[in-house]
């Protein structure tokens, strides 16, 4: 036999070999392997503002097999309030342990300006609704598993903090003005921290124009907590004869500061009314 047509033949059972044990290699893997599974965790806020937050929602992959395996790809949208808002992705390769348990975080970056046209009124709502649907691509021994990601559901709409006054106290009298320091106190009513940027507003004690407060920027508050910020304020007599008599004696007056909270870019009206004791 002519060694070309020798080497042909040769070539020729190599090939089928090596194609029929590739074929029962994967017939081996298919069977042996078992399908991941993927189970939504929750929603929750991150990065919240008054302005915008960030919705994670997080995915918990159960990988049964013994072998790691790779996210591979991604095809993912989010909506809120039936809005289509910029959705994140986790990272191409990411690694999926074996025999285990692996969360993923898919971000979505939701400004509230976009979802209602009047953020206040959005800010007033407890929660918003959302859906998000796609799929998963995951790497395996048999090639490319591809796992639904399908959920709707409501988060937690970042609430305006409560400001209240505690009792103004008076340091100064004299017969032209007095010198107040006015406590107040900002509390966080969400379950993570909020940014404010600062209170300003106009101040009104017994119903006559005092002046102005303005506590700069308060930083981040904490989650539930609360913040105390003391302003003090110069009031002149003459100006706001209707509080001489409370600040001169000290007792009770209306306060009112008619204002903004500010927290990262957005502003909110802020409009306090209380009945306060003045203490000397």
């Amino acid at each position: 036999m002519p060694m070309k047509k020798r080497a042909f033949l040769v070539f020729l059972a190599l090939s089928v070999f090596t194609l029929s044990g590739c074929a029962a290699l994967q017939s081996l893997l298919s069977g042996a392997f078992k399908k991941p599974t993927l189970r939504f965790k929750t929603a929750r806020l991150a990065n919240a503002s008054l302005s915008d937050a960030t919705v994670d929602l997080v995915y918990e992959l159960d990988n049964p097999n013994s072998l790691g395996l790779k996210l591979a790809s991604v095809d993912y949208s989010f909506f809120v309030e039936g809005k289509q808002v910029v959705a994140g992705k986790p990272k191409s390769g990411v690694n999926l342990k074996s025999n285990g348990k692996s969360e993923l975080v898919f971000p979505a970056n939701v400004r509230f300006a976009d979802i209602a046209p009047v953020v206040t009124t959005f800010l007033n709502k407890d929660v918003a609704a959302f859906k998000a649907q796609g799929s998963l691509g995951i790497q395996t021994p048999i090639g490319i598993v591809k796992l639904p990601l399908e959920k709707e559901g409501t988060f937690a709409v970042p609430k305006i903090p409560q400001v209240q006054f505690q009792a103004p106290r008076i340091t100064n009298v004299t017969l032209s003005g007095a010198t107040v320091e006015f406590p107040l106190s900002i509390t966080n009513r969400n379950g993570f921290p909020l940014p404010v940027s600062g209170i300003t507003g106009a101040l009104k004690v017994a119903g006559a124009s005092v002046g102005n407060l303005n506590t700069g920027n308060l930083g981040m508050l904490d989650a539930s907590g609360t913040k105390q910020v003391t302003l003090p304020l110069t009031i002149n007599f003459a100006s706001a004869a209707s509080a001489a008599m409370a600040l001169r004696s000290g007792g009770n007056a209306q306060v009112s500061l008619n204002g903004n909270l500010t927290s990262d870019a957005q502003s909110v009206p802020l409009n306090l009314s209380q009945l306060v004791n003045f203490k000397k």
